[in-house]
């Protein structure tokens, strides 16, 4: 905006007009984009929408604790099932299950947990047998 508005002239006239002024001059006939239709064209309107876009773009998710553990804790199930090893599928039970006895602990940020630790001799067991029967 170069001037400003005049006195006695409704604000939505003035930038009517500036715009008008900019459309003759052509100042909106290369932007990039023209004539394509806008990112993210979705049905249902989210006032969040700039939020989850950044977050996608960022690569960040924002879980309660309780259920970022619990996504964790599946993670790490299916880790220990392709694991290469007895001892690496150990160490990521017991290191999933440090996390959830630390939870069970603290009084609830959120929704409650509903896990328990895993039993990593029952688990050591699934593993040998799932490499036994393939």
């Amino acid at each position: 905006m170069t001037e400003r508005k005049p006195p006695g002239v409704s604000f939505e006239s003035f930038v009517d007009k500036q715009i008008r002024d900019a459309e003759a001059r052509g100042d909106f006939s290369h932007l990039p984009g023209a004539g394509r239709p806008l990112d993210g064209d979705d049905t249902t309107y989210d006032e969040l929408w700039w939020i989850r876009r950044k977050m996608a773009r960022e690569g960040l998710s924002v879980l309660p604790p309780a259920l970022e553990l619990r996504k964790e804790a599946e993670d790490a199930l299916a880790a220990a099932a392709r694991a290469p090893s007895e001892p690496a599928v150990r160490k990521i039970i017991t290191e999933v299950n440090v996390k959830i006895r630390a939870m069970m602990f603290r009084p609830p940020p959120g929704p409650p947990l509903g896990l328990k630790p895993y039993d990593v001799e029952a688990i050591v067991e699934e593993w040998r047998a799932a490499r036994r029967n393939p």
